[in-house]
């Protein structure tokens, strides 16, 4: 079986530099780094697939001579490996042809190979700041001056040093200072971050961003003072340095130079420092700390306030989890509806008074009018008001329409009342809504008082000058109503006005 066959649509070579990294996602990946990783690590390295297999083997990976071919095959096309050629001595063409197939590295993929090893390695803890290299760059650049100064001829080589020490350590500082500040954006982003671990991090985040922008604020006049300085003796140190031998390359041209060799760069440097192409470097630290610093106090904020989100439930939801785990199916299930209140809905209570509300508790929640939720309860999971207080009403207008509400009430009250003593006895009645949510009530404070009715009951009303007698029956009492009937077995309900007083001791 082909090459092509075994990794399916990785046969498809664009041509372009991307297919640089494909044999980092391919099927066999672990094989294609195995192999990338004997050509990457030596110098001038010139294998035959014999040889990469047998080093494999060694390794642990058991690839025959054929399919290492076929990888070192798939490996050029992608760009990853040259095809080399050396003078063998074979005893068959197959051999002679096999022999001749020899393999190095290429420049992009050995470049590659090394930054995806070193990705691939890279632990997600935090990094250290090379804040100490602030001041070999401050020294570097005073030895530069120096060697300038001196009259002559400068030192080429002593300048070439310092000049390549300046942008080295300068470019390990701004990739430390950035892998640092992406992993506190990490960090800072998470809402579980409590206890022990928010407070290692706070005192970590407090003393050590603190510690950087002191020392860049110390060595950073410095440095800019001297970086204008070279600056303005750019011609005469380009100069210097092109002195220096080249390296030309086979086609006739200039190879890659180290970084500084050009006023180009030099101001680029500059620019850093003193923010002439925007914001400057320590500016934008300065800026990141602030923004790093107000994100921890939000957190705090969000953990202490009792209207936000709460403390973090990281703990608890790991102590959850394990008794997921060592649970049945039938625990599992009690765990679960106990856990996040995955009970049978049920409409428990009636709910605010609306116009035409037809939901009972026999509706489903599928069918139910729709609740309407609080934006910021939506959106934002709190209740906590936003913009501006709004105006205190007016306590006369409010007292006023609560009087008035509660007088129509009062009103529909007396109405339903003189339905049930115009009723009387109630076993066959055919009542309005309101009247029969009046008894309904009654009855809902008989069985509040007794818990077994033997020889009946009276409940008295004298708000509305109602007397409901319950009495024991064997049979039952229907109310009827446009809205369905009701049904109380058991007792049998009769409604009067107030008549003959009674004393306390005949009312049960």
């Amino acid at each position: 079986m082909g090459a092509g066959s075994e990794d399916g649509a990785d046969e498809i070579v664009t041509g372009t530099r991307s297919d640089l990294f494909r044999y980092l996602t391919a099927k066999r990946s672990e094989e294609y780094r195995a192999i990338v990783d004997l050509f990457a690590r030596r110098l001038l390295a010139d294998l035959s697939p014999a040889e990469v297999a047998e080093e494999l083997r060694t390794a642990g990976i058991a690839l025959t001579d054929d399919e290492v071919y076929q990888r070192c095959e798939k490996l050029e096309k992608w760009g990853n490996l040259l095809r080399g050629v050396r003078d063998t001595r074979a005893t068959s063409v197959r051999d002679y042809h096999r022999g001749r197939s020899r393999f190095h590295a290429s420049k992009l993929g050995g470049r590659l190979h090394r930054v995806a090893e070193e990705i691939l390695a890279a632990g997600d803890g935090v990094q250290e700041v090379a804040r100490e290299l602030l001041g070999g760059i401050a020294a570097s650049l005073e030895r530069i001056l120096t060697a300038l100064a001196v009259p002559g001829t400068p030192d080429a080589e002593q300048i070439a040093t310092e000049v390549t020490s300046v942008f080295t350590n300068q470019g390990v500082f701004d990739e430390s200072v950035k892998e640092f500040y992406r992993y506190l954006n990490q960090i800072l982003t998470r809402y579980d971050l409590a206890g022990e671990e928010y407070t290692q991090f706070k005192t970590m985040l407090l003393e050590y961003i603190e510690l950087i922008t002191a020392d860049v604020s110390r060595y950073e006049p410095v440095v800019l003072e001297r970086l204008k300085q070279v600056r303005a003796q750019s011609d005469r140190l380009i100069g210097v340095l092109a002195s220096l031998p080249g390296l030309i390359t086979p086609e006739g041209g200039q190879a890659e130079r180290q970084p500084g060799r050009t006023a180009a760069e030099w101001a680029q440097l500059v620019a850093w420092y003193d923010g002439s192409h925007g914001r400057s470097g320590p500016e934008t630290l300065r800026s990141a700390a602030d923004q790093a610093l107000r994100q921890l106090l939000a957190n705090t904020k969000r953990m202490l306030a009792a209207a936000g989100t709460g403390l973090s439930r990281r703990a608890d939801l790991l102590k959850l989890a394990s008794w997921f785990d060592q649970a049945d199916a039938d625990t599992a299930h009690r765990l679960y509806a106990a856990a996040f209140g995955a009970y049978p809905a049920r409409h428990l209570l009636a709910g605010p008074e609306q116009p035409n509300v037809v939901d009972g508790p026999s509706t489903s929640w599928w069918d139910a009018e729709r609740v309407d939720v609080a934006i910021s309860l939506r959106e934002r999971g709190d209740r906590t008001a936003r913009g501006r207080n709004s105006a205190v009403p007016d306590p006369g207008l409010t007292r006023q329409r609560l009087l008035e509400e509660a007088e129509r009430e009062h009103d529909r009250r007396r109405l339903a009342a003189s339905e049930l003593v115009a009723a009387g006895d109630l076993h066959g009645a055919y009542l309005s809504p309101a009247a029969r949510d009046l008894v309904l009530e009654y009855l809902a404070r008989l069985l509040a008082m007794y818990r077994v009715i033997e020889k009946g009951a009276l409940v008295m009303d004298a708000d509305l000058a109602l007397e409901v007698e319950f009495s024991p029956t064997a049979g039952r009492t229907m109310i009827k109503a446009p809205d369905g009937d009701l049904v109380i077995h058991g007792l049998r309900v009769t409604v009067a006005g107030f008549g003959v007083a009674r004393s306390e001791e005949g009312t049960r």
